[in-house]
């Protein structure tokens, strides 16, 4: 998908690293599918929650969508191994490290494993990934991004793109040298200027968002197979109202029925009302 398809470093103060915050209560829905067109999943979506609670305290939540890319099936394998990485190494214990830093770290581990096996291997050859994380921590939003998955929050009924894709579009739009409407029907809207496992090196997005995450406020994390058949307009709309499920349900169903040509994924989360409400549904 990289020649199909798929900058700004965004910089935020992360909170003083005693600080910690009291996780909130969280209800998510993780859902992927392989759309009309293609016979696999190259797409890997999930949510993390730790069961220790002083690791729950020191680290959040994880939520995470990688669109994998690569012929033989070694997309789905870069993918999966982006967010088995990526997991795995941001909770590991590590106290008074912040939240950015520790993403920036886990996610060249990631680009490393990933290129390291893309080269020993022809089967590999070529395979790559887009990552894009939130981590939930207290009422805050932080991010790590590569490629052109893309992360939005819901407030107030107004939906806002948390992460900037890595494109070639992107870029003119950046430039000022064509517009966000033109940007939408481009030829080359979907060629990637950085993607996971491609490159020995990765330059990877980190912020703290400015936005908190708040009663009423929703997160989506989705791969291209969505947004590339419904407008953020139109997201933001569906975000809105219904429950998480009939969301996820209706971007599904929709991507589908308007084309579906790619796989499609999105990781939905808001507040739980209650303390044993905290789960996950795909």
């Amino acid at each position: 998908m990289f020649w199909k398809r798929k900058n700004k470093n965004k910089e935020a103060e992360e909170a003083p690293a005693e600080e910690i915050a009291e996780p909130v209560n969280i209800n998510v829905v993780v859902k992927t599918d392989l759309g009309n067109v293609r016979t696999n999943n190259e797409d890997t979506a999930s949510f993390f929650r730790m069961a220790d609670n002083n690791l729950l305290r020191e680290k959040g939540y994880l939520l995470i969508v990688a669109d994998g890319m690569g012929g033989h099936q070694a997309g789905e394998v870069a993918s999966r191994m982006a967010v088995e990485i990526i997991s795995e190494e941001y909770f590991r214990p590590s106290p008074g490290v912040g939240k950015e830093k520790l993403l920036n770290k886990a996610f060249n581990i990631a680009n490393t494993k990933i290129f390291d096996l893309a080269s020993a291997n022809d089967i590999y050859r070529g395979m790559g990934t887009t990552c894009t994380v939130l981590v939930i921590y207290g009422n805050a939003i932080y991010y790590g991004h590569v490629g052109d998955s893309r992360a939005y929050l819901c407030k107030n009924k107004k939906i806002s793109q948390i992460t900037q894709d890595h494109t070639y579009v992107q870029e003119l739009v950046s430039n000022g040298d064509i517009t966000a409407e033109q940007a939408h029907t481009h030829p080359q809207r979907n060629v990637l200027t950085n993607a996971m496992g491609t490159k020995p090196t990765l330059r990877v997005d980190t912020g703290k968002y400015q936005l908190s995450f708040t009663e009423n406020d929703r997160l989506l994390l989705c791969s291209d197979g969505l947004y590339d058949y419904l407008s953020e307009d139109e997201i933001g709309a569906v975000m809105s109202g219904g429950s998480l499920q009939d969301v996820a349900d209706h971007f599904i169903n929709e991507a589908k029925r308007r084309g579906g040509k790619d796989n499609i994924s999105v990781v939905l989360a808001e507040l739980a009302a209650f303390k044993d409400d905290s789960n996950v549904r795909s």
